[in-house]
């Protein structure tokens, strides 16, 4: 009777079988068009914004000048040009990146138009980072008194 051996992860992902990969994957990356490239690495921005947005993670913040920078490197541009684009100035457009100023919807649709991603990943951005403001101020038990059971225990 034969006995049956276990495969070994080592059996399936030898150095060899790595390097054979990782040359099969550099070879078909070559192959791709530039445009190609730019929308993968676009998608990789916008995979990383939204991997930020469902972590619950709080010890990384990440400003929406952060995802800014990540496009403004992809396309080899400046903020200054950026805020040209958008027909506004380099310092007010500072000032939301950076989180002096509220995100606006108007702003909003210009970065989802350029960045080509949802609107409303750039105001969650906003709003997770102002949640983690709140949080590293307040002790989480300060918010147990909203809660609706205390409402129902209030009733006589």
């Amino acid at each position: 009777m034969d006995t049956i051996q276990e495969i070994q992860p080592s059996e399936i992902w030898n150095n060899d079988k790595k390097a054979n990969l990782k040359e099969f994957i550099t070879e078909q990356s070559r192959k791709q068009s530039k445009e190609r490239l730019l929308k993968n690495k676009l998608l990789a921005i916008q995979y990383q914004m939204e991997d930020y947005l469902e972590n619950d993670d709080a010890t990384k913040k990440m400003l929406v000048s952060d995802f800014v920078k990540m496009y403004l490197l992809t396309f080899n541009t400046t903020q200054k040009r950026l805020a040209e684009l958008f027909e506004m100035k380099d310092s007010n457009l500072h000032k939301y990146l950076v989180g002096d100023r509220k995100l606006n919807a108007d702003l909003v649709l210009k970065l989802s138009s350029f960045s080509h991603t949802k609107p409303e990943y750039w105001f969650r951005v906003e709003v997770k980072n102002e949640l983690f403001e709140i949080r590293n101020e307040k002790q989480p038990k300060e918010y147990e008194k909203y809660d609706y059971k205390n409402l129902m225990v209030a009733e006589p």
